[in-house]
């Protein structure tokens, strides 16, 4: 599948589709980020926000240091800020951790809204709310967009290959235990702390990780837009429900969905905002017809067939077995 994604630009897709890919790929990060703590643990977290806002600051906050050179050196230095960001969320872990349901929610979006005004006010650091600049990558105008869409495709590879090894791995038992009960999973000897500190890190790094290849590829990164604890929160969340939360694949399809849905709800309603009405219509149906998600939903409906079609070849087995056989007619000597 990564493979065919890969080869998508060379389908002759125009810019403006590609560029649709490529913040396809942002939420399917985000979202598969999100599901290491929302959907492995049970940790609703909002705080994924500050942690992309973490990145694209880190990234631009480089770079007006040191020059970008042929335009490829940000991209190498994202897996060091995702690494930094995730070391940064340890801290800010152990605080909230010390919380659990509402009060955990109420602690991360707290989180956003604290970076969010720190960004605003600290005019001589983030250069408030004009923004920061990042220097434009001197790629093609023809081409330009390719890049940041195979960038932000490593990225969700990576955090695709990383949720894959956590599911089948004994960290990921250690976070399905602490997601079903964690009180009893303490109790069975289940360190618990570990996978809810691995689960947050995680989120952070990967999350932090999309948000500096954001920031290069607008070059600008505004505090609201960074730290959107309203619109991007509501996002990341919808597509890892949309998709179906704590699955591998979930979290890609709802953002296959979504980002398109998005993109042609803010097109074609302009620029009042009204879109997000409708967004938010998108959740609501989401929640009442689709809780468990597409990818759960129609694994558990070919599931029942399954079990129905064997049911219905034991049940005939079985009345074949049980009714009587006609005696062989006698050979008559001649």
């Amino acid at each position: 599948m990564i493979a065919v994604l890969a080869l998508f630009p060379f389908s002759g897709a125009e810019s403006w589709i590609v560029n649709i890919g490529i913040f396809t790929l942002m939420y399917a990060v985000l979202g598969s980020a999100w599901n290491l703590i929302g959907g492995y643990t049970g940790y609703v977290s909002l705080g994924s926000v500050a942690f992309f806002g973490l990145g694209a600051y880190g990234l631009a906050l480089t770079f007006q240091h040191i020059g970008i050179g042929n335009g490829f050196l940000p991209f190498a230095l994202v897996p060091l800020i995702g690494i930094a960001v995730a070391i940064i969320s340890l801290p800010i872990g152990w605080i909230a951790f010390r919380t659990r349901g509402l009060p955990f929610i109420i602690v991360t979006i707290s989180l956003v809204i604290i970076l969010q005004y720190m960004a605003l006010n600290l005019t001589d650091v983030t250069g408030g709310a004009p923004g920061l600049q990042v220097p434009q990558a001197p790629f093609p105008p023809g081409t330009y967009e390719e890049y940041f869409y195979w960038a932000m495709l490593v990225v969700f590879a990576v955090t695709l290959l990383a949720c894959a090894y956590v599911r089948r791995s004994r960290l990921g038992l250690m976070m399905f235990a602490v997601r079903e009960d964690e009180d009893k999973a303490r109790g069975l000897g289940v360190a618990t702390s570990v996978p809810k500190y691995a689960a947050f890190a995680g989120c952070a790094a990967f999350s932090a990780m999309a948000g500096a290849v954001w920031a290069y590829y607008l070059s600008t990164v505004y505090p609201q837009f960074a730290f959107d604890g309203e619109f991007l929160a509501m996002g990341i969340i919808l597509v890892a429900y949309l998709g179906g939360i704590g699955t591998l694949w979930g979290p890609f399809v709802g953002a296959l969905i979504l980002t398109p849905a998005q993109q042609y709800f803010a097109y074609s309603l302009g620029g009042s905002q009204l879109y997000l009405i409708a967004y938010a219509a998108v959740f609501i149906v989401v929640m009442l017809f689709l809780p468990r998600g597409v990818m759960t939903t129609f694994a558990d409906r070919a599931l029942r067939r399954s079990r129905r079609r064997k049911q219905v070849v034991e049940e005939l087995a079985t009345a074949e077995s049980e009714s009587p056989r006609e005696a062989p007619s006698p050979v008559v000597a001649r």
